[in-house]
């Protein structure tokens, strides 16, 4: 990495696309340094530093590693990471549809959001449009990749400019990608359809409310038109996402289940749990269901091990016969002119400021 800070030029534009993260490779000291960052992030576990630091380095990083290293080994492509690796072919192929220079950060790890904003910087790239892949807010996504890039320009790149993409549940574009998607790859006969987004500590959802009247149930989380507190609160937008989206499919409601994954500890996350419900609803006589992790644009650990693995076990396990992931948007054309469009707009509001 080139730890200068070179001057930017004036007024030229560039993209930086960021992402999770991911460990360096699937060794146990890799997986551990990469845990290590991200679970001490205070966006993630939101307790103060010492509470933070006894429960990651005093009790997870003791044993979690290991584990984690041998998920990962499951995942990992001859070229790395998933994750990394497919972020980086959504990058290649908005590169060809736009004339500014594209680059990708990750909030936790390498490439980090440092390196590439300096990658940018050292193209002469002044303002920067930065997009969070993730398409529903969270302090434990988008607020924590936003408060990140927003530290390393004041700190390390005070010149540039950098306009922020906001959470795209909602947008129509991005709806009908998605449901176009889910389409392509829905199998004939399917019980259900399960939306399992990445879960959440429900103190977050109070947390991230401005208005400070979250209540979570679905009056308010899930039917309520309030714009203040839902610009922020994770759990209307996935239920906001997954009714544009089976609207869009033309599923009854009664064939959709929507659940939480990846809890971590003994706090209360936002519920259901995907977990339970993979082993709950084959004795309700749900025995074939497809799977959908619309948290996620990029398929990951999450998806790929937690989901079609795991999760197949456990479903099939409790008397399901039929299992389906339909995996993550990834490089699908159609998600890409999503994004060059999201990208594009931001980068025309430098020319109106």
């Amino acid at each position: 990495m080139n730890t200068n800070t070179t001057q930017p030029k004036a007024n030229k534009k560039g993209i930086l696309l960021v992402n999770l993260g991911s460990p360096k490779s699937t060794s146990v000291a890799d997986v551990k340094d990469y845990l290590d960052e991200f679970l001490m992030d205070e966006r993630v576990i939101d307790y103060r530093w010492i509470g933070r630091a006894l429960l990651v380095q005093g009790i997870i990083l003791k044993t979690r590693p290991a584990k984690s290293a041998e998920a990962y080994k499951t995942v990992w492509t001859e070229q790395g990471s998933p994750l990394i690796v497919i972020t980086e072919q959504i990058k290649e192929k908005l590169q060809k549809q736009v004339d500014v220079p594209v680059e990708i950060g990750m909030r936790y790890a390498e490439p980090s959001i440092e390196t590439g904003i300096q990658k940018l910087v050292d193209q002469g790239i002044s303002e920067i449009v930065l997009f969070p892949l993730y398409p529903q807010y969270a302090m434990s996504t988008t607020e924590t990749v936003i408060e990140k890039a927003e530290s390393v320009r004041k700190k390390k790149f005070p010149n540039v400019k950098i306009n922020y993409i906001q959470p795209f549940y909602n947008r129509e574009d991005y709806v009908t990608c998605l449901a176009e998607s889910i389409r392509e790859k829905l199998p004939t006969n399917f019980d259900a359809l399960q939306f399992s987004y990445h879960g959440v500590p429900e103190r977050h959802l109070y947390k991230t409310d401005p208005s400070n009247t979250c209540k979570i149930d679905d009056a308010n989380c899930i039917n309520s038109q309030v714009e203040t507190h839902n610009a922020y609160c994770y759990r209307h937008q996935c239920y906001k996402t997954t009714e544009l989206v089976i609207e869009k499919l033309g599923i009854p409601k009664e064939k959709v289940i929507v659940s939480f994954q990846s809890r971590l500890g003994k706090d209360k996350w936002v519920e259901p749990y995907t977990d339970e419900t993979f082993e709950s609803i084959p004795k309700k006589g749900i025995k074939n269901i497809a799977v959908v992790c619309p948290a996620f644009v990029s398929d990951c650990l999450e998806t790929l091990e937690e989901i079609s693995v795991e999760g197949k076990e456990e479903f099939l396990h409790a008397g399901g016969e039929n299992f389906h992931y339909i995996p993550c948007l990834n490089d699908e054309d159609q998600w890409i002119n999503v994004v060059k469009t999201l990208c594009e707009e931001k980068l025309n509001q430098f020319y109106l400021v």
